[in-house]
């Protein structure tokens, strides 16, 4: 008996046929796969206190958050998957095509289940030996049922029953703005897309605040993120032989010995390059007596990233002119930092840090105007030389908690427990003719991750140097 049409697995043009004989040869002969040393992960404690706390947002209304599905890269081969933010918030869980519905319980509480795509009997069926995504022979091991039940302490349900599961005519809401396997079943939920924004909000908002498991995530991801520098800067001979794609190489390659990737695609900007805020082409020259401007954070394994940039002289040391450019811009982070404290609002520390950029451009006679009318919000002509805001949040993404309302976010304050970077930056491009020659293609830009704390900052990325000194003996260590 063959599997139906809608069951069968996922094959490609040129895979061979299977017959009757080989199906049941392949299923029999197979010894016991199911672990039985699971227990509840760290992770999975924490995640039941943020369903919990989603839960009170939204009493007697049906939540449903996707995991995602894969993305197609090329023809029949996809991109590595990596669940959607929330959802991994939410449960901790990595798999793909899993769905996480609180369903209200008639209280004011909600029942947890997750529905996801196990893996395969393998007494039955051709899943587990013929499908491309999904078969455990083609493309891993996917857990069972049981395990992930016990690794996360939460129900689970087979994505088959999921339809059944929503049918009812319980209020329903819906994490959209990922793809999913099972897009058409959510998109006949008959929710309100407007409804439905009210969840992502309320989901980014509730991120901002870090617990503590989050904060520990956060500085082991640093701390990678630093010995992924010094791996670069260690192999500074193969650096000026190949260029940026060197540099790009090292550093993904200690993304993935410790972590699970890079947070985003690295910014390997050398020379004039470190002018384009986002240079990921990563494949210029690297040249003594220039600065490489490198922004790049290592993925932590339970997907927490780093989010950190040094400007660094190519030969080991800053030129006088550079020295002085570089230190206005350290100046600037120092005096972002140093405004931030729970209570302020978000854009104190952009504001102070572009104060002091703005006055040093003033004494350098680089603004036509005075350094008042600059900063002036009718005038910030000062923006050609620094073009972007100083932070972010960060945490699960690089730009953590993009959904939340303005209100809470860039027009908000801060609190204890967010995490943020600051990141002030001069960008001199190659053609411009309002500066001298000799800053033309001079591109820098310092970032750290900062903690709030009850008393003010904490600086997670603080191991790795950022002042002048600091650098120069980093790079000749």
């Amino acid at each position: 008996m063959t599997e139906s049409t809608e069951n069968a697995p996922k094959t490609a043009s040129h895979d061979t046929p299977s017959g009757e004989k080989l199906r049941e040869f392949m299923n029999s002969g197979w010894g016991e796969t199911e672990r039985t040393d699971v227990t509840l992960s760290d992770v999975g404690a924490w995640a039941a206190k943020r369903r919990d706390a989603l839960s009170q947002a939204f009493p007697g209304e049906r939540l449903v958050i996707p995991a995602g599905t894969y993305k197609v890269r090329s023809n029949d081969t996809d991109y590595a998957f990596r669940p959607h933010t929330d959802y991994v918030w939410l449960v901790g869980d990595q798999t793909s095509d899993a769905v996480l519905v609180l369903e209200p319980n008639g209280t004011t509480g909600h029942d947890s289940v997750l529905y996801f795509r196990p893996r395969a009997d393998r007494s039955e069926g051709e899943e587990f030996w013929r499908d491309r995504m999904y078969g455990e022979l083609w493309a891993g091991r996917r857990p069972s049922l049981t395990e992930t039940a016990k690794e996360y302490g939460i129900e689970t349900r087979h994505v088959d029953g999921l339809a059944d599961a929503l049918k009812n005519d319980v209020p329903t809401r819906i994490r959209r703005g990922e793809d999913s396997s099972i897009a058409s079943l959510l998109s006949e939920a008959g929710t309100d897309a407007e409804r439905d924004k009210e969840l992502a909000f309320t989901l980014s908002e509730l991120r901002l605040v870090k617990d503590a498991w989050e904060i520990e995530q956060l500085r082991e991801a640093c701390a990678i993120t630093h010995r992924g520098f010094s791996d670069v800067l260690s192999e500074m001979d193969k650096v000026r032989k190949y260029g940026e794609r060197w540099i790009e190489g090292t550093f993904w390659r200690r993304a993935r010995a410790e972590g699970n990737d890079v947070g985003y695609t690295s910014i390997a900007a050398a020379g004039p390059h470190a002018t384009t805020l986002h240079w990921i082409e990563n494949d210029g020259q690297v040249n003594d007596g220039t600065l490489m401007l490198l922004d790049m954070g290592v993925e932590n394994r339970n997907l927490y990233t780093a989010d950190i940039t040094r400007t660094l002289p190519v030969n080991g040391e800053f030129t006088p002119r550079q020295r002085e450019l570089y230190q206005l811009v350290l100046d600037a982070q120092n005096a972002g930092i140093a405004a931030l404290r729970p209570g302020v609002t978000f854009r104190s520390g952009h504001e102070a840090a572009m104060d002091v950029i703005v006055r040093g451009l003033d004494a350098m006679e680089l603004l036509p105007v005075s350094a008042d009318e600059a900063l002036d919000p009718d005038s910030m002509i000062y923006q050609r030389y620094t073009l972007h805001g100083v932070s972010h949040m960060l945490g699960l993404d690089v730009h953590d908690c993009a959904a939340a309302r303005a209100e809470k976010y860039n027009k908000g304050d801060l609190e204890t427990g967010y995490v943020l970077t600051v990141e002030p930056g001069l960008y001199f491009q190659a053609e411009d003719l309002t500066v001298p020659e000799d800053l033309r293609g001079i591109g820098i830009r310092i970032e750290d991750d900062i903690l709030i704390t009850d008393n003010g900052t904490e600086n997670l990325s603080a191991a790795m140097p950022r002042d002048i000194e600091g650098i120069q003996n980093w790079m000749y260590g």
